[in-house]
């Protein structure tokens, strides 16, 4: 239940969640795990007067932060991995997405929620799961369970992947490969691979960008496979967009110039959509989430890491 003061008062209620939205645009203060915490906690506690309108907000800020983010991706980089980096990444997503089909299946997690899981564990974490979603309708408690599992791991990814690549002694190309398939979100690659070697970082990001390209393929897959009887297949219009921004990025080098900016723009907006899906969320809805798809997204990461891991050491 809200809090018996704020409740009683919509102005107060909504003068806090405006001060909050603009707090998390402006200032870079406002990390997306904090953003989405923050989100959990004003809807159970607080309260949200502006529920219709936060929830539209949430599917359209991700679409938008989505498109910008393409504004990062350089098709040249990606292409500098080959075919030997698209049998990489492809060869990780197929298999991840059928271990987490069959780990949901043994758990009994809903099929809208174990998707996100393991697209967000298969591409980019956050990224793939914000394009994916709205394409499946997903349930506001789907997206943010998705996201805090995802969040979780890449918190750990970051500091233990750097020592167990020491302990192993793996060699900068083989460190680049490894956390490249096994880490979910870019930042954490980078910030893994940056600990490692400088080498390692290079190869990492190049390879990841291959990899953030599935987006594409992965959100038609998924409108195929959740459409209704009642609904034809159809293109969402951010993925156009996505793939225009690279293009635009990569081809025209005037945009390369004001590029970072929009990038860091669309990185505020996923922060602020992540507040937006967890201010949908009341005590009811939480309630009704179990433990089951962080075990989902558990078991399915440490097996992606420990395959990969065995594969870079005897075949990189």
């Amino acid at each position: 239940m809200p809090l018996p003061l704020l409740q009683n008062h919509p102005l107060l209620q909504k003068t806090i969640i405006a001060g909050l939205i603009l707090a998390i645009l402006f200032t870079a203060y406002f990390s997306a795990p904090l953003a989405l915490l923050l989100g959990l906690v004003m809807g159970i506690l607080v309260g949200n007067p502006w529920q219709a309108y936060t929830s539209k907000g949430a599917k359209y800020a991700l679409q938008i932060a989505v498109v910008g983010l393409g504004f990062g991706i350089n098709m040249y980089q990606v292409a500098e991995t080959g075919l030997t980096g698209l049998i990489y990444t492809a060869v990780s997503l197929g298999f991840t997405l059928l271990a987490g089909y069959l780990l949901a299946r043994m758990l009994g997690v809903g099929p809208k929620l174990s998707h996100l899981v393991n697209v967000g564990t298969a591409i980019c974490g956050g990224s793939a799961i914000a394009a994916v979603a709205p394409t499946i309708k997903a349930e506001p408690q789907d997206i943010s369970v998705s996201l805090a599992i995802v969040f979780i791991l890449n918190a750990v990814a970051l500091f233990v992947f750097p020592a167990l690549g020491s302990w192993f002694d793996l060699t900068d190309e083989q460190f680049g490969t490894w956390a490249a398939i096994a880490i979910h979100d870019t930042s954490s690659v980078v910030g893994a691979a940056s600990r490692y070697s400088q080498k390692a970082l290079e190869i990492a990001t190049t390879l990841k960008l291959t990899r953030a390209l599935w987006i594409v393929p992965m959100v038609l897959l998924s409108a195929y496979l959740f459409r209704s009887k009642e609904t034809k297949l159809s293109i969402p219009l951010f993925i156009p967009l996505f793939v225009l921004a690279s293009v635009i990025f990569t081809f025209i080098p005037s945009a390369q110039t004001i590029a970072p900016i929009l990038v860091t723009i669309a990185k505020r907006i996923l922060v602020l959509s992540l507040f937006l899906i967890g201010i949908n969320i009341n005590l009811a809805t939480l309630k009704t989430i179990s433990a089951r798809p962080f075990w989902q997204g558990l078991l399915l990461w440490l097996l992606v890491g420990t395959l990969s891991l065995l594969g870079v050491i005897y075949l990189v």
